[in-house]
C-alpha cells in the first residue's frame, strides 16, 4: 500500500519563502521610488526649487559666469581667489581692481518692490566717471552705410571700461530678489526713481558747445539723468539681466522710453515690447502718462532693437494694474479731478505699490 502524504497545517518551503521574500522587497523598493517621484512632483508644482541657485541661475559653491563673484548660500560674493578676474582687471587680496578704481564712493539707491522700500548701496569711483567724460560718443560710417540711433545706444552701453565697473549694481539686485520678475521690477524702479536732470557740462562740437550727453555709470554717479540717458542706464541693467530690450523714440516730441520683451497683447503696436517711461515712477505698460508742461504723448513711436534677450512671462500683475491706473486717469479728466470712493481706493493702493509720486519729463 501506498501511503499518501497531507501536506495540511504544514510550514511553506524556503523556496516559497524565498519567493515571498524577493516580492516583499520590490514592493518596499517600488514605494520608495513612487514616494520619491510624488514629492519631486510636487516640489515642482509648488515651485520649489530641486537645485538650489543664486538670483543670476548660478549653482550654489560655484563661480558665476560673471568673474569674480561666487555663489555662497544664495548669494553672489566676490572671490577673485576662487574665480579669476575679468580681463584688464587684477587680483587683490580676494577682489579685483582697475587703474580707474581711484576716489571711491559709496552712493545708495532706492526702488519700491510691491509697496516696500528697498535700499542697494554701490560703491562707485571718480576715476570712471573722469575717464568716461574724456571717451568720445561719436561712430565712424564707411561710405554708403546707413546711421542709426541704435548705434549711438550700443555705443554707450557697451563701453567695455563701464559695464566691469557697472556689473556689481546687477549683482546686487540679483542678490535682492530670487525671481527674474522681481529683479527687473527693482532695476525699474531704480532708475525711475533717480531725479531728472541735464548735465551742467558741455562739450565742442562743430564750433558749437552743447550739453554733454552722460554714459549710464555718470549718470548714477551724477544722481541724475534726462530720458534718452536714463533709458541706456536701464538697458544695460535689464540686458545683463537677461531680457530682451529695445527703445522708443517719439520723434515729434523728441521722447525716448525703453521696450521690454513681453507679451504681444500687452506690448506697443503688437511689436512684443512694452513700454516702461524712466524718467519717473509708472507702471509699466502705462500709457496715460501726463510729461510735466506738456500733457499726453500724441505720436506714434520708432521702434529700435537693442538686444535679444527672454520675455516678461503672461499675466503680470502690472498689466492688469496700468490698465486700472490708465481708467483712473481718464476719470479724473472728465470729472475735473475727481474721483469715485472705489476709484479713490484704488488710486491709492496703487501709488503706494508703485511709489507713484514723482513726475514723468520729456
Amino acid at each position: 500500500m501506498v501511503e499518501k502524504s497531507d501536506t495540511k497545517g504544514k510550514a511553506p518551503t524556503n523556496t516559497t519563502n524565498k519567493v515571498l521574500s524577493m516580492l516583499l522587497i520590490i514592493m518596499i523598493i517600488g514605494i520608495v521610488v513612487l514616494g520619491g517621484y510624488i514629492i519631486l512632483e510636487m516640489k515642482t508644482l509648488t515651485g520649489e526649487k530641486s537645485v538650489e541657485t543664486c538670483g543670476d541661475g548660478t549653482f550654489y559653491n560655484t563661480c558665476s559666469i560673471t568673474k569674480p563673484y561666487f555663489c555662497d548660500e544664495g548669494l553672489l560674493i566676490e572671490s577673485s581667489i576662487l574665480c579669476g578676474c575679468p580681463e584688464g582687471l587684477e587680483k587683490k587680496e580676494d577682489i579685483c581692481v582697475s587703474n580707474f578704481a581711484r576716489e571711491p564712493r559709496e552712493v545708495s539707491f532706492e526702488y519700491i518692490l510691491n509697496g516696500e522700500t528697498g535700499i542697494i548701496n554701490f560703491i562707485m569711483y571718480k576715476g570712471v566717471y573722469d575717464y568716461l567724460y574724456t571717451t568720445p560718443r561719436s561712430i565712424s560710417y564707411q561710405d554708403g552705410e546707413i546711421s542709426s540711433r541704435a548705434d549711438f545706444k550700443l555705443n554707450s552701453i557697451n563701453e567695455e571700461a563701464q559695464r566691469d565697473f557697472l556689473l556689481p549694481l546687477v549683482i546686487e539686485i540679483q542678490n535682492s530678489a530670487e525671481t527674474k520678475e522681481d529683479q527687473a521690477r527693482i532695476a525699474i524702479s531704480l532708475v525711475q526713481n533717480i531725479p531728472f536732470g541735464n548735465s551742467d557740462a558741455s562739450i565742442k562740437f562743430a564750433g558749437n558747445s552743447i550739453n554733454y550727453f552722460r554714459y549710464p555709470y555718470q549718470v548714477l554717479y551724477d544722481r541724475e539723468g534726462v530720458c534718452g540717458e536714463k533709458v541706456e542706464l536701464l538697458a544695460f541693467l535689464l540686458r545683463e539681466l537677461g531680457y530682451g530690450i529695445s527703445f522708443f523714440y517719439f520723434q515729434e516730441e523728441n521722447h525716448e522710453a525703453l521696450g521690454i520683451k513681453c507679451p504681444f497683447k500687452e506690448s506697443v503696436e503688437s511689436s512684443g515690447y512694452c513700454f516702461i517711461e524712466t524718467t519717473g515712477p509708472s507702471i509699466m505698460t502705462e500709457e496715460e502718462i501726463n510729461y510735466v508742461g506738456f500733457g499726453k504723448m500724441q505720436s506714434i513711436p520708432s521702434i529700435f532693437l537693442l538686444s535679444d534677450g527672454f520675455s516678461l512671462p503672461n499675466g503680470m500683475k502690472e498689466f492688469k494694474d496700468a490698465s486700472r491706473m490708465d481708467k483712473i486717469k481718464k476719470s479724473l479728466r472728465k470729472r475735473e479731478g475727481r474721483l469715485d470712493f472705489y476709484k479713490y481706493l484704488m488710486n491709492q493702493r496703487l501709488k503706494k505699490k508703485y511709489g507713484l509720486n514723482g513726475e514723468s519729463r520729456l
